[in-house]
């Protein structure tokens, strides 16, 4: 298992331990020496599987199906996230895709309130012809991707679908792709909507 530096820096702030490769200074110059020192088990393992954004519940079904259920691995994890673009693009992002083209149930009175989540702005912005293009044309894609970013050896993929709030274009978008990714391929996969809420607090 393994995660990025900065969220290793956070768990081991969080958990109040100097790291045993760095007992006395930096956590950061632990985390570099373990990686070294780990490079060529890595490079031999059969799985490797990112944490840096699971939950606990999440690695384990990750396990459970590797382990358990003996499904083939291709130790990738997908993240499918909506967000706004007032609140800035996910610095994680891999792939970014912009569906402000798309019209706004922002400006519907019956539909301001509600997100992507709700079946009546999922009908909205699914009734338009160019909704269904544009998902039919980016699921291509990111299936042909695959199994590329798998071949260079990626662990994660961040694909970062947004819209200007991140609360009915975006959501009900990456809602979508994540249905017609999940259970599809040798990998894992989450759904995460990083700013429903905070439009969502506007009520």
């Amino acid at each position: 298992m393994d995660a990025s530096d900065e969220v290793l820096v956070r768990r081991y702030k969080e958990s109040r331990r100097a790291h045993p490769l760095s007992p006395e200074g930096r956590v950061e110059d632990g985390i570099h020496r373990e990686r070294e020192i780990l490079k060529n088990i890595k490079s031999k393992s059969d799985y490797v599987i990112d944490t840096s954004n699971l939950l606990t519940r999440e690695l384990r079904q990750e396990l459970i199906r590797i382990f358990q259920d003996n499904k083939h691995y291709n130790s990738l994890m997908i993240n499918v996230m909506s967000f706004g673009f007032k609140y800035g693009i996910p610095a994680d992002a891999d792939l970014v895709f912009d569906v402000r083209f798309l019209p706004n149930p922002y400006y519907i009175d019956s539909l301001k309130h509600l997100t992507g989540n709700d079946t009546p702005v999922q009908e909205y912005v699914e009734s338009f012809p160019q909704t269904k293009q544009f998902m039919e044309k980016l699921q291509d894609m990111i299936t042909f991707l695959i199994p590329y970013y798998v071949k260079e050896g990626k662990n994660q993929l961040v694909i970062a679908i947004g819209c200007t709030g991140g609360q009915h274009r975006s959501v009900t978008l990456a809602n979508d792709l994540y249905g017609r990714l999940k259970d599809k391929g040798d990998y894992g996969i989450k759904l995460y909507h990083r700013d429903i809420r905070n439009d969502s607090m506007r009520k």
